[in-house]
């Protein structure tokens, strides 16, 4: 909008009237007036200054004060003589300038309502004299600095509004005076910290909207004791997590709006009962387990995605009052990769795409096609084009839009560009907008994203149209590559295109473009309900010559899958297929019935689980007691022969960070998203193997185990590696996929500080990995742990890398994120939690002070008992096999050196053997001799000059050379391990 000039605005001065009247306004509160006015640069119209009296016409009679027609508008009250104003609106007039000191003259005003500006500078102190104040209204304005306490003196205030402002500092706690307080907006203001407790006191508060700030903490309890609740919208809260447990006294809502906000749990199953909910937004959180079943008459909007609920995409549908919404696959779990669940099985033929967003073909004058994507796409869509070249989905629906449009339209003439009729339309979303490529070619691409903004004003007009954001994020590949990207920001205003470039590989034949809100921008700005990603189009070229042949792999002659080269070479770990495809070949040992367990287990989870981030199963072959699976092969081999291998290649940092993405997207797939479920139960950097691209590909299933809803698991037989087993797992056999989390968690440090979890090499304080990361965290030196071969990277995210991990390596279950939200963190969707508290196991236990076998002493010793019908020498003797049941220890084991056991042989079995003997009550002597004498011919045989390093939550085996210590009695329990 543009303001007229100085010399055509004459701003109508009100006068103090002679004439003969009853009653008329005081000169005070006219001169403030006027200069009120003056400086705002307005006038009164002619409705209610009559003859020069201000308190006359509208202003004393029945007309609306909304009315369009009454702007500028006063309304007075009058006594016998004298008229006070009482309230004043300028209303989305644009106008420019302060709030100045004359309006603290207007003592008497009980309704201020200015939003829809551009009022700039702070908010004045002396606002909080005006004592009479109901309500106080100035959104949408370029109001900046702190919110006064001032404000908490306007005891009678019911409105409270000043969302969309550029305000700073936290929300002042003497707010919580306001008792009388009904509504309460704000929303985009800029504020941060943590909501006052003193809000405690607000218990008339009807509607809150919170959204789009920088506050912390949780959600407070006491808002459930706010009965009166109608609408209710926090999010984008950081820090602390919260449930939905405080919702089930607020029986009155209608809007429920929590969306970014840290919550878990679960959905309380009577929710839908609530007799009057109208809109449920509870997407970007964590809640998990199923839906509830929907009663509700009223819910008309429902947005659940990006959580982790459990449900049959295939043919669940939410019903509401105005529709059946299907809920399509991939929808539930945005982040977690479930988009390869969304893409068809197209062969490949192709090595590059274009689509015009929203609009018809084009053709550009360098010859680019640009394909039509003018689909009517709804809130939960997903789209092949006829030509199965590429797809398109939305997720969202429109909050506060009666017709919701995914297609924007404009006629302007879009700078900075030689083909502006690319930019005429553009496809919008309210959530989640996805583009996929189907059936490229592998290899490296260069994605070509245009943009432009059309429906806001340009800033340099400084009119509240102009104070609209919109800011999303985008995701290449399921990696984050832009976060709170504001178009207009970044092209240098509206109408002015922008183009987005990125270089990726495409390895698995598919590649995905995903634009996402994230719940960050202005919602009401040009209208109501206005906000989410918007794109014009986009184009994706190869960055190599196309080598596609039209033939599919798929449809390539093959004879089995299973059928191998007579003489292939499984010693060696590779075989061929008949086509001459190199595969990875285990060969599985039938001499134990764990070896066959391993097998089965093996086949039926790994065959009907396919990631990208896992490792692929192309068959099996069973002949006599042989038993052989046959795996892609990944020709850079495992994570931890690179990282600690003397011939591993050097990852640099943006690699490292994609193999914690990568790993943590395949460990969440397998807990919330396979079907069964599964726990791998093996986490570590031997079981991560990484493909040409460096891609992170987890493997060894063999390992895993099944578990139901119940998400709990005593288990009988604690499978895993020393180093990365969690401490409840390990001491009671408590199996959930927290276990998981928390071997994730080591080999996360591993691979920000290129090191294995133990290394006896290093002096006292580095020795244990945790031990070391917990000691630069608590001296605010984290980033020392990075690998010094690493010399440039990302601070920010390597900050967070090591947050996590900490989160993860957290004591009790309870305290360790979810893999989904691992994954949401690594991206910096939600915040890293703070880590406050180190983990017990390092706290409790003194490993300086370990007695009897294991001494400081250089002598290795060990005590181990349990069943001997599960023993299972690992190939790479990197496994073990507890008895939770037992008073037991294995011998500590570093990854890349063989067990203890091992090395001494067959003489600890006879040792171990005289041990069962001695119980025998009736044949103690005898026993008690023969054990004596075993046990001495195990140490004759098993001698040997070894030594071996690693840990059980710390716990080394010392070198040898030193004295040693008699070995403990079969009843008594290793030193300090009591306290675990």
């Amino acid at each position: 909008m543009i303001s007229p000039s100085n010399e055509h605005v004459q701003v109508m001065r009100i006068r103090i009237s002679t004439a003969s009247k009853s009653c008329f306004c005081d000169g005070e509160t006219v001169n403030a007036l006027n200069s009120l006015f003056e400086q705002w640069d307005t006038q009164a119209v002619g409705l209610w200054n009559l003859s020069g009296e201000p308190c006359s016409g509208s202003a004393i009679d029945q007309t609306d004060f909304e009315d369009p027609d009454n702007n500028p508008a006063i309304k007075c009250e009058c006594t016998q003589t004298t008229c006070h104003i009482t309230q004043l609106r300028v209303y989305a007039l644009n106008k420019k300038g302060v709030i100045p000191e004359v309006l603290a003259a207007l003592k008497y005003l009980t309704f201020l309502k200015i939003d829809q500006n551009y009022f700039t500078g702070p908010l004045p102190a002396f606002i909080g004299n005006l004592s009479a104040l109901k309500g106080l209204s100035i959104a949408h304005n370029a109001f900046s600095g702190t919110i006064p306490k001032e404000l908490g003196n306007l005891k009678e205030l019911t409105l409270l509004s000043f969302g969309v402002n550029n305000f700073s500092g936290t929300l002042p706690p003497e707010l919580g005076n306001l008792v009388n307080l009904e509504e309460l907006y704000i929303n985009s203001c800029g504020l941060g910290g943590e909501i006052p407790s003193t809000f405690a006191n607000l218990q008339r508060l009807r509607v809150l909207w919170a959204s789009d700030d920088s506050f912390t903490g949780n959600i407070p309890d006491f808002i459930g004791n706010w009965t009166g609740l109608t609408s209710l919208r926090i999010s984008d809260l950081s820090n602390m997590s919260s449930t939905l447990d405080f919702i089930k006294n607020l029986k009155n809502l209608t809007d429920l709006n929590l969306r970014n906000a840290l919550i878990n749990g679960s959905i309380p199953s009577d929710i839908g009962e609530l007799p009057t909910l109208n809109r449920l937004f509870l997407g970007n959180n964590s809640l998990s387990g199923t839906l509830p079943e929907q009663k509700s008459n009223t819910l008309q909007t429902m947005n659940l995605v990006a959580n982790n609920f459990t449900f049959d995409s295939s043919n669940i549908r939410i019903e509401l009052s105005t529709e059946k919404l299907p809920m399509q696959s991939g929808y539930s779990t945005l982040y977690a990769s479930s988009s390869s669940n969304l893409v068809p099985d197209i062969t490949f033929h192709y090595a590059n795409f274009a689509i015009k967003c929203g609009g018809p073909e084009m053709r550009t004058a360098d010859g680019t096609i640009y394909e039509a994507e003018n689909s009517s796409l709804s809130a939960a869509s997903f789209s092949v084009t006829s030509t199965e070249k590429w797809a398109v989905s939305n997720v969202g629906l429109f909050a506060d839009r009666r017709s919701p449009e995914y297609v924007e339209n404009t006629l302007t003439q879009v700078l900075s560009t030689n083909t502006p009729e690319l930019y005429q339309t553009s496809r919008i979303s309210p959530g989640s907008l996805r583009y996929f490529g189907l059936g490229l070619e592998n290899g490296l691409y260069t994605v070509h994203l245009l943009f432009a903004e059309t429906a806001f004003a340009d800033r340099s007009s400084q009119t509240w149209e102009s104070l609209g954001r919109r800011v999303f994020d985008i995701y290449i590949q399921g990696s984050r590559q832009l976060k709170d990207f504001d178009i207009s920001k970044e092209a240098g205003g509206v109408e002015r295109s922008i183009t987005r470039t990125f270089n990726v590989t495409v390895s698995e034949n598919h590649l995905e473009i995903h634009l996402f809100w994230a719940g960050k921008g202005t919602c009401c700005t040009p209208v109501q309900g206005y906000y989410g990603p918007i794109i014009s189009a986009l184009n994706v070229v190869p960055g190599f010559t196309p080598t596609v042949s039209g033939i599919p792999p798929s449809t390539r002659k093959e004879k089995s899958r299973t059928g191998m080269v007579v003489g292939i070479s499984v010693s060696a770990g590779v075989g061929l297929l008949s086509d001459g495809r190199a595969v990875a070949v285990k060969q599985l040992s039938v001499a134990s019935n764990q070896g066959m367990s391993h097998f089965i287990t093996e086949i039926a989870t790994i065959s009907a689980v396919q990631h990208c981030n896992l490792v692929k199963l192309y068959g099996c072959c069973i002949e006599g007691n042989r038993r052989l699976l046959v795996y892609e092969y990944l020709e850079n081999k495992s994570l931890d022969k690179n990282l600690f291998g003397k011939d591993g290649m050097h990852l640099d940092w943006p690699t490292r960070f994609n193999i914690c993405l990568g790993t943590a997207r395949g460990l969440a797939y397998l807990h919330e998203e396979s079907s069964p479920r599964i726990i791998h139960r093996d986490v570590k950097a031997s079981n991560i193997l990484l493909d040409a691209e460096l891609c992170p590909k987890i493997s060894d299933f063999g390992l895993a185990k099944l578990y139901d809803d119940k998400k709990t698991h005593i288990s009988t037989r604690v499978a895993g590696t020393i180093g990365y087993l969690a401490p409840e797992y390990a001491m009671r056999g408590h199996l959930t996929e927290k276990a998981d989390v928390f071997g994730f968690g080591v080999v996360a440090l591993e691979i920000i500080s290129g090191r294995a979890n133990s290394d006896y090499s290093l002096d006292d304080k580095r020795v244990y990995l945790l031990e070391w990361a917990w000691t630069l965290y608590e001296s605010r030196q984290s980033l020392l742990l990075m690998d010094p071969s690493v010399t440039e990277f990302d601070e920010n995210e390597a900050l967070r890398v090591i947050g996590v991990a900490l989160l993860c390596t957290q004591a009790s279950p309870a305290m360790r994120p979810t893999m989904s939200r691992v994954v949401a963190m690594f991206t910096g969707d939600i915040e890293v939690s703070t880590v406050t508290s180190k983990p017990s196991y390092l706290t409790d236990m003194d490993f300086k002070d370990i007695t009897s076998s294991f001494s400081t002493e250089n002598t290795p010793a060990s005590a181990s008992t349990g069943d001997s019908k599960s023993k299972n020498k690992s190939q790479h003797h990197n496994s073990i096999d507890l008895s939770p049941g037992g008073d037991q220890i294995h011998s500590p084991l570093n990854i890349t050196e063989p067990r203890l056991s091992d090395l001494i042989g067959d003489g600890r079995e006879y040792w171990k053997m005289g041990m069962v003997v001695v119980i025998s009550l009736p044949l103690i002597i005898f026993c008690f001799l023969l054990g004596f004498g075993c046990y001495y011919l195990g140490r004759y045989k098993g001698r040997q000059d070894v030594r071996t390093n690693a840990q059980v939550f710390g716990v080394p085996i010392p070198p040898p050379g030193t004295a040693s210590k008699p070995p403990p009695p079969p009843h008594s329990k290793p030193g300090n391990l009591e306290n675990v």
